[in-house]
């Protein structure tokens, strides 16, 4: 108990949970935006692996490493625009065209890097994003190495956070959001494009979906490589619903999330010669599956989310 406490009051443990937690925050936030908006995107694995692959080929290629974080939300913004046009006008069924776009984008990214790459057997590196460090707050103790020695991606994803509430629930664009993904009809009768709101807000939420695969190239580490998403854009849908589809609480989740998985890492240090690694690479998600058995009866979902609609539908 005593290692635990421990671990639990260290802040680089919780600077860790942090970090672990930054892609999960960028896709957990882009596919709350695309169900509140009515869109379920399961195209997030892929778009993940998609930006991931192309941030880190711009930069490779001289970009700047800002420069591949805009290459990487279009290229997420590109999957998404499909994703839309399956989905929005043509009414396609969302579960198909979501895992459609998964494996489209992780085969074209795949594809591209042995195109560009075809005889490198390990992957070229960069010069990857550097821990700030910001006078004064960096060394305030236990919150300065744990929140204020972070990269710049991370700081965009809290910022983002901030952003995506405020417009959600302090603006007329986002009462429209979500009014198009609780009564579509409502939103036509007020002159509005329930097309133009769905499909913008699924582009928008797959770029930023593309943010979370660019901190893992760009960030997390400095190069791709195959496998590298490994399941993060599904616990992000599954945090959409533990967060009852409010920003607020998604990043909570992530954040639930980040800790779990920082503390197993830990944890097999202290007692893995008692117990098989197995175990401890399983709790982030046995916990995580607990704590979305024990919200997700009481979430308040999207009415229309998987509904398509057409227009002059009553």
């Amino acid at each position: 108990m005593s290692d635990i406490l421990e671990i639990l009051l260290n802040a680089n443990f919780w600077a860790a949970a942090l970090r672990i937690a930054t892609p999960l925050i960028f896709g957990v936030i882009g596919a709350l935006v695309c169900e509140r908006a009515g869109v379920l995107n399961l195209g997030i694995e892929g778009i993940f692996t998609a930006g991931a692959m192309a941030g880190w080929m711009a930069v490779w290629l001289g970009t700047g490493l800002w420069g591949g974080v805009l290459v990487a939300a279009l290229a997420g913004g590109f999957f998404g625009l499909i994703h839309a046009i399956l989905t929005v006008p043509l009414g396609l069924s969302q579960h198909v065209s979501g895992i459609g776009v998964t494996l489209f984008a992780t085969s074209l990214s795949y594809f591209i890097y042995r195109t560009a790459l075809p005889d490198v057997s390990s992957p070229p590196r960069i010069e990857a994003f550097k821990p700030l460090d910001i006078p004064g707050l960096s060394d305030l103790p236990f919150i300065g190495p744990a929140l204020f020695q972070q990269t710049p991606l991370t700081f965009l994803a809290l910022a983002i956070v901030a952003v995506t509430a405020f417009v959600l629930y302090r603006t007329p664009l986002g009462l429209a959001i979500r009014a198009v993904g609780d009564n579509p009809s409502a939103v036509e009768s007020q002159g509005l494009s329930v097309y133009a709101l769905r499909m913008g807000t699924v582009i928008a939420g797959s770029a930023l979906m593309a943010l979370g695969g660019a901190f893992l190239t760009m960030s997390a580490f400095d190069a791709f490589f195959f496998g590298m998403v490994n399941g993060r854009g599904w616990i992000c849908i599954a945090l959409t619903v533990f967060a009852s589809w409010r920003p607020g609480k998604a990043l909570i989740g992530a954040l639930l999330f980040g800790a779990f998985d920082a503390f197993q890492v830990r944890l097999q240090t202290e007692v893995g010669s008692f117990i098989p690694g197995q175990v401890f690479l399983m709790m982030p998600y046995i916990l995580s599956i607990a704590a979305l058995i024990l919200v997700a009866r009481k979430a308040d979902y999207p009415r229309a989310l998987l509904v398509p609609y057409f227009r002059g539908q009553r």
